[in-house]
C-alpha cells in the first residue's frame, strides 16, 4: 500500500508541470489574440471610427491582462509546486503562494476596471455601477489580502526556520533560472 501511495504522490509534480505548461500555452495564445486586436485597432488605412479603434485597443489590453495572469499563475505553480515541491502546511508557504496569486488577481481586476470604464462610458454609461463593482471587488481583495498578511505575521514569527528555508530556496531557484538563461 505504501508503494502505491508513493507512486501516486510522485504523479503530483508531473500534473503540476503539465498545468504550468498549459497556462504557458494559454498565455501565449492570448498574447497572439491581443496582438491581432491591437493590429486591427491601429491599421490606419481601414475605414473605421476612432471609437471602434479605441475599443480594439482596449480589448487588446484586457486580453493582455488575462495573458499576464495566466503566465504568472503558470510560473507560480512551476516554482512553488515543481521546483520547490512546496507543501502548503506552513504559514510561510501559504502566504507566499497566496500573495503571488493575489497580486495577479488584484492587478488584473484593476486593469479590467480601467478598460471597462473607458468602454462602458462611451457605449453604455448606465452600466458604470457594474464596472465600479469590479473595481470595488479588487479593492476589497487587496484589503483582505493585507489583513491576511498582517494576521499571518505572528505565525511567521513562530517559525523563523521556515522563513530562512524559503529564502534559501529562493536563492537556489534564482540561481537555476539565471544559470539556465546563459546556457
Amino acid at each position: 500500500m505504501k508503494v502505491v501511495m508513493n507512486a501516486i504522490h510522485r504523479l503530483f509534480p508531473i500534473g503540476h508541470f503539465v498545468i504550468s505548461l498549459l497556462f504557458l500555452a494559454a498565455g501565449f495564445a492570448l498574447v497572439g489574440i491581443a496582438g491581432t486586436q491591437l493590429w486591427q485597432g491601429v491599421q490606419l488605412f481601414d475605414e473605421m471610427g476612432i471609437t471602434e479603434r479605441l475599443n480594439f485597443v482596449l480589448e487588446s489590453i484586457a486580453v493582455l491582462t488575462v495573458a499576464v495572469a495566466a503566465l504568472e499563475l503558470g510560473q507560480t505553480i512551476l516554482e512553488e509546486e515543481v521546483q520547490r515541491a512546496a507543501h502548503m502546511s506552513a504559514p510561510t508557504r501559504v502566504r507566499r503562494f497566496l500573495s503571488r496569486f493575489m497580486i495577479v488577481l488584484v492587478v488584473a481586476l484593476s486593469i479590467e476596471t480601467v478598460v471597462l470604464m473607458f468602454r462602458v462610458s462611451q457605449e453604455a454609461p448606465e452600466q458604470l455601477p457594474y464596472v465600479a463593482s469590479v473595481g470595488f471587488a479588487a479593492a476589497a481583495l487587496l484589503a483582505a489580502w493585507g489583513l491576511f498578511i498582517w494576521l499571518n505575521r505572528s505565525a511567521e514569527e513562530l517559525e523563523p526556520e521556515a522563513m530562512a528555508a524559503a529564502k534559501r530556496e529562493d536563492q537556489k531557484v534564482e540561481k537555476s533560472v539565471k544559470g539556465g538563461t546563459r546556457a
